[in-house]
C-alpha cells in the first residue's frame, strides 16, 4: 500500500526516492502559478497547509534562484527563470496547435492564431494564414496588445473569471479587434496548468458568429486536450 503525507490540496510521497522539499517548492510554483494577481507568503501558507515558516524558506530560494519575484506590496508572482524556460516549451505548443489551427483558417477563411498571456498583454504565439483568401489580416507571430483590447484576450481573461466553469457561449467575440480594427471571435485554452492562452481568428470582413464559433471552440477544445 501506498504512503503519503496529505496536506492541504496535496500529496507529498514518502518515497526514499523523493524530496519532499522539491515537491512543497515545486506546489508553491503551482500555486503561485494560478494567481495572476500574486500571493503573500501567508497566502501561499494557507492554499498549501504547511507552516509560514517553511515556506519563507522555499519562497527566498526560489527568489534567488529567479524563479519568483517579491514585489513592494509583499506578493509573490513567477520570475524571469520560468520565463526563459517556457521559451523553450513554446516549440512544443507550436507542433500541437499547428494542425487544428491551420484547419481552422482554412474553414473559416481567415487568420487563426493561438495567443498567450504575457504579464497584461495577449502575445500571439502561433499564426496560421488561410491557404486561399483574398483579403486576410496579416498578423505577426509576437504581436502584443493589451489583455481586454481584442478577442483573444478577452477570451483568457473570461477563463479567469470563470475559474473552470464553462463559458456559455464557448467564444468570445469583438467587432474592433487590435489596431486594424478587424473581427474576432476567440476561445480559452482550459485545464492545461501552468498555461493562459486561447485559440481565435480575426477577418477584416464580419464574420457569421453562429457558424464561426463553435469552430474556434473546438479547436480550442482539441488543442487543449492535445497539451494535456
Amino acid at each position: 500500500m501506498a504512503h503519503g503525507d496529505a496536506v492541504g490540496h496535496y500529496i507529498y510521497p514518502m518515497a526514499a526516492e523523493t524530496s519532499q522539499t522539491l515537491g512543497r517548492g515545486l506546489h508553491v510554483l503551482e500555486v503561485v502559478a494560478e494567481a495572476p494577481d500574486g500571493l503573500t507568503v501567508t497566502e501561499i501558507s494557507h492554499a498549501l497547509g504547511i507552516g509560514r515558516t517553511v515556506v519563507y524558506r522555499l519562497v527566498v530560494t526560489l527568489e534567488q534562484h529567479a524563479f519568483l519575484r517579491r514585489s513592494a506590496d509583499g506578493k509573490c508572482r513567477l520570475g524571469l527563470a520560468l520565463l526563459s524556460m517556457g521559451r523553450q516549451v513554446q516549440p512544443v505548443v507550436r507542433d500541437v496547435a499547428l494542425p487544428a489551427l491551420r484547419l481552422l483558417a482554412d474553414a473559416v477563411g481567415a487568420t487563426a492564431h493561438l495567443t498567450i498571456v504575457d504579464g497584461l498583454e495577449a502575445v500571439a504565439a502561433v499564426v496560421v494564414e488561410p491557404s486561399r483568401s483574398d483579403v486576410h489580416v496579416a498578423y505577426r507571430v509576437g504581436s502584443r496588445h493589451p489583455l481586454e483590447a481584442g478577442a483573444a484576450g478577452r477570451a483568457i481573461l473570461a477563463a479567469r473569471t470563470a475559474a473552470g466553469r464553462p463559458l456559455d457561449p464557448p467564444w468570445i467575440l469583438a467587432t474592433n479587434d487590435g489596431p486594424q480594427g478587424a473581427f474576432g471571435i476567440a476561445a480559452p485554452i482550459i485545464a492545461v496548468p501552468g498555461l493562459e492562452a486561447s485559440v481565435g481568428v480575426v477577418s477584416l470582413r464580419e464574420l457569421p458568429e453562429l457558424e464561426v464559433g463553435p469552430r474556434v471552440a473546438r479547436a480550442a477544445g482539441e488543442i487543449s486536450r492535445a497539451l494535456r
